[in-house]
């Protein structure tokens, strides 16, 4: 429901900013665009086709510049960027926290990221440089280094005093984290209990020794699914020594676990999540000709096991008619499963410790429905071309390709998985060629075996 009203408001934006547009009145759109957050200016922007984006780039107030930069995907960030003179993308990434600077200071240029870096202070510099050594997607690289520390051998008051004088938190500080002497992580105590316990009351009283804490080298899957099961708005990050490096916040993590959703619907189709909606049409043929292409092979590979029984269907042209039934419901069982085992990897939840029973239960639901399915398609055929023979061939054929489908939808992509092969990329045309495959070979094949002897 919140997500149906939010693409509501995004549609009616676009409405809005695209009759503002059209009419040459450019202040109404100053006004609306920035009425509005950075990630709401960052999916008006990609709704946009070029020309008007640039004109609305623009428009936005130079100090969300940067939040909106990060918003944006790879495609139309770099039309963004290159829309923008030096001394703006410094501006821009200036305002960015350690974490969201990591995100986008690769996609500057040379000379703005040296002139960035020379404009920031000394600690700021190394933090940048500490997240960058981390590779992307991981929990280092999600870090924010700004963390707020305090020693267990202090009290309440002391640790007020601190926060007083500091004059501000980091966003989403909800815990604060208590270090020893070599700022290895010991706990941590809530922000609540500082303000509500009495001034006196000692820092390892209220610490918290039993947290849970993600690993530097953690992946961005395993984190959303710490915070996930866990419920946190921020966690530790610590190295092999248990030293304290930073800290994720729930906002990043909604971040990943959307990117997460639009890799697996977009990966399905051989997209790219961050390809423009409006990009040139030659990088859009790059980006999607070579998916196109395997299609094409595995087409040309089903269209090969057709050819093989060319005289069969000759002699009964009802195989002609049922042909794609058995390959269009194949596959949309072997997607079913697909489905199934992509979110369960990407979960955790599938692994070599299940698989098998796993595979066996999918067998038994494919045989169910391959005989419920098959007796209702052959009682079709039946009536229709009133031979008892060719709905038996059917139905048998609809049995063997759920079957192969449940095989293929589980086995497939943990063998992609091992390969390291994205199987939310390359999982859907591979199991539906097996499908198709498979599907034309037991139909015809049953076929002639049945019908022609």
């Amino acid at each position: 429901m919140a997500e149906a009203v939010r693409h509501d408001k995004t549609a009616r934006q676009l409405r809005l900013l695209s009759d503002a547009l059209d009419s040459g009145r450019l202040g109404p759109v100053r006004r609306l665009v920035n009425t509005l957050a950075p990630a709401e200016i960052g999916n008006l922007l990609e709704s946009l086709p070029p020309d008007k984006r640039m004109v609305v780039w623009g428009l936005v107030d130079p100090e969300d510049d940067g939040e909106v930069l990060v918003h944006v995907g790879d495609e139309v960030r770099e039309s963004l960027i290159a829309d923008m003179d030096q001394d703006e993308l410094v501006a821009a990434a200036s305002d960015l926290d350690i974490d969201d600077l990591a995100d986008l200071v690769e996609d500057l240029p040379d000379a703005v990221i040296d002139e960035l870096l020379r404009s920031m202070d000394r600690d700021n510099r190394e933090r940048l440089e500490q997240v960058l050594s981390y590779p992307e997607d991981t929990a280092g690289r999600l870090m924010n280094p700004d963390v707020v520390t305090v020693r267990a051998d202090t009290t309440v008051d002391v640790v007020l005093r601190f926060l007083r004088l500091r004059g501000e938190l980091p966003e989403h500080t909800d815990h604060l984290y208590v270090v020893n002497r070599r700022h290895q992580l010991i706990g941590w105590v809530a922000l609540q209990d500082l303000v509500t316990r009495d001034p006196g009351t000692p820092i390892n009283r209220l610490m918290d020794d039993e947290l849970e804490s993600l690993h530097v080298d953690a992946s961005a899957e395993q984190v959303a699914r710490q915070f996930s099961d866990n419920d946190w708005v921020s966690a530790p990050v610590v190295d092999d020594g248990n030293v304290l490096l930073g800290r994720i916040t729930v906002d990043d993590v909604v971040d990943i676990i959307r990117e997460q959703a639009e890799h697996q619907a977009l990966g399905a189709a051989g997209l790219d999540e961050d390809e423009d909606l409006f990009s040139p049409i030659r990088r859009a043929v790059r980006g999607r000709v070579v998916w196109l292409g395997i299609n094409l092979l595995t087409a040309f590979l089903a269209a090969g096991v057709i050819g093989q029984f060319d005289a069969t269907i000759e002699q009964i042209v009802a195989l002609a008619v049922l042909m794609p039934i058995v390959a269009g419901i194949g596959g949309n069982a072997a997607v079913q499963v697909l489905t199934l085992m992509v979110r369960g990897i990407a979960l955790g939840q599938v692994g070599a410790s299940n698989a098998s029973i796993l595979l066996w239960k999918e067998l038994r639901v494919a045989l169910i429905n391959g005989l419920l399915i098959g007796g209702l398609v052959g009682v079709v055929a039946l009536v229709w071309f009133r031979s008892w023979p060719l709905s038996l061939v059917i139905a048998a054929a609809l049995v063997i390709n759920f079957c192969s489908a449940a095989l293929a939808g589980v086995l497939l992509p943990l063998l992609l998985k091992r390969m390291h092969v994205d199987p939310a990329v390359a999982g859907t045309v591979v199991v539906t060629a097996v499908t198709d495959v498979i599907g034309f070979f037991s139909f015809l094949g049953l076929a002639t075996v049945i019908l022609l002897h």
